[in-house]
């Protein structure tokens, strides 16, 4: 079997089908390159833009120990289930391999999540539906959250932090 270049030769002009794909892979891209900043405004769907800089890991971890005293509810393996109230600061801390604590949210009122790494690069995946954060050390992310659909929801990192990495996930209540 041999290799055989192709019959055409590249100067000649293109056909008509070569130029109709072309020009629907072209409209495609452009429709798509439209739709994406015409989105970031009106789809409400934005990562939010608060973030500090935690310059001292243990002051974090103690606004988690204090948050899990007060709004404890129980426990599920050995890591608290807390429940706080709606439009107070949570707090939600991931370190390897796991994250800490289980959050027990009420359906369609607001929260403010903090979230920070104590370690190293994770990612923070709410799933089933598709919300994606980056969670690195030394940054206190913020995120707004309405839950709108009561359920359980599981937070998965998708950022591969080491051995136990398939075992980190942590979950979320929506009552």
């Amino acid at each position: 079997m041999a290799i055989k270049e192709p019959e055409r030769i590249w100067w000649k002009p293109y056909t008509w089908d070569e130029k109709f794909w072309v020009a629907v892979a072209l409209l495609w891209m452009l429709t798509t390159f439209t739709f994406m900043p015409v989105y970031h405004f009106i789809g409400k769907q934005n990562p939010p833009f608060e973030t500090y800089r935690v310059r001292n890991p243990e002051q974090f971890t103690a606004l988690v120990d204090a948050m899990v005293e007060k709004y404890k509810v129980g426990e599920e393996e050995g890591i608290p289930v807390v429940h706080p109230e709606p439009g107070s600061d949570v707090f939600l801390q991931a370190s390897m391999w796991q994250w800490y604590p289980i959050l027990q949210l009420e359906k369609g009122k607001t929260y403010r999540i903090h979230v920070y790494s104590l370690d190293i690069v994770h990612g923070m995946s709410i799933l089933p539906i598709n919300m994606n954060f980056m969670v690195l050390p030394d940054y206190d992310y913020v995120l707004t959250l309405t839950p709108t659909t009561s359920g359980e929801y599981h937070i998965v990192c998708n950022e591969y932090c080491g051995l136990g990495h398939h075992m980190m996930v942590g979950k979320l209540y929506v009552k």
